[in-house]
């Protein structure tokens, strides 16, 4: 019977490991051949049977890429609405979940069911709304545009929140004995006490920013204006079959992203597991 039992469970690990590594694969292999292709030469790129690996990396490719479309533009943009963005989450972020954890005032579970309800709401209607507001504030291709509809997050205001309740209120009661406001009892205490939350929050509004796609090209016209996702669109379409140079620009947009995830994966699975765990 034990002998029986010790069979299924190797059986299980190896069915376990087997799905994970093939999961692994698949998830990893279009990166690989993304950077690969990055580096041929386009008749590496058209020859049968494909090679994984370039013979002589073609390191060029993305020194053309980078001067054939206004890339550096299109960084800089991208750059200044990321910042903006998360530097506006995280504000709003951790004064909406210190009032909704710590604060008394009238309506206060009526208006955080509200702020989970709109997490309901389909992203296709809010960005109708939203697009419809910016024409009539006359914001179009504009900063302003692309970064003041979302300095508001939903989701993030309701994991801070959860992990703000877990304070102890106790702390918060010797504060006020003390005299202590409570601006400064949210910055000198709830904040440091949850700073790997609101790290993880950071680094996750980081990379959905810097993915954004829709939205830039809804509320933008120039090209001055566009961030790098629109422009690798553009480029695809000028670059026609210089899959080389597509791939190389497609590097340029995804290997941050992939360099900040790689670097601060730890954080951001800890955070929202804890989030998961408490309470």
């Amino acid at each position: 019977m034990t002998s029986k039992r010790n069979i299924a469970n190797v059986i299980g690990v190896v069915l376990k490991f087997t799905v994970l590594i093939l999961g692994s694969i698949f998830t990893v292999l279009p990166f690989i051949w993304m950077i690969s292709s990055s580096l041929k030469t386009p008749s590496e790129l058209v020859q049968v049977p494909p090679s994984l690996f370039p013979a002589v990396p073609q390191w060029g490719n993305y020194k053309e890429a980078w001067a054939a479309a206004p890339f550096a533009r299109y960084f800089i943009n991208t750059l200044i609405v990321t910042l903006c963005t998360t530097c506006g989450v995280l504000v709003t972020t951790v004064l909406s979940a210190f009032a909704f954890s710590r604060l008394n005032f009238p309506g206060k579970k009526t208006v955080f069911s509200l702020f989970l309800a709109t997490l309901m709401i389909p992203g296709e209607m809010l960005i109708i709304t939203n697009y419809e507001t910016i024409i009539k504030l006359k914001w179009i291709d504009s900063y302003k545009a692309m970064i003041i509809p979302w300095v508001s997050s939903a989701f993030y205001i309701y994991l801070l929140t959860r992990f703000f309740m877990q304070v102890p209120e106790s702390l918060y009661l010797a504060a006020k004995v003390d005299k202590c406001s409570d601006f400064k009892y949210m910055i000198k205490i709830m904040v440091p006490m949850n700073k790997q939350a609101i790290f993880s929050i950071a680094i996750l509004n980081i990379i959905s920013s810097w993915n954004a796609f829709l939205w830039p090209l809804l509320v933008t016209n120039s090209q001055e204006m566009r961030v790098l996702s629109n422009g690798l669109v553009r480029f695809q379409t000028e670059a026609g079959s210089s899959t080389e140079l597509i791939m190389a620009a497609s590097c340029m947009l995804v290997m941050p992203i992939i360099i900040i995830y790689l670097f601060l994966r730890k954080y951001i699975i800890e955070g929202v597991t804890r989030s998961g765990l408490k309470g």
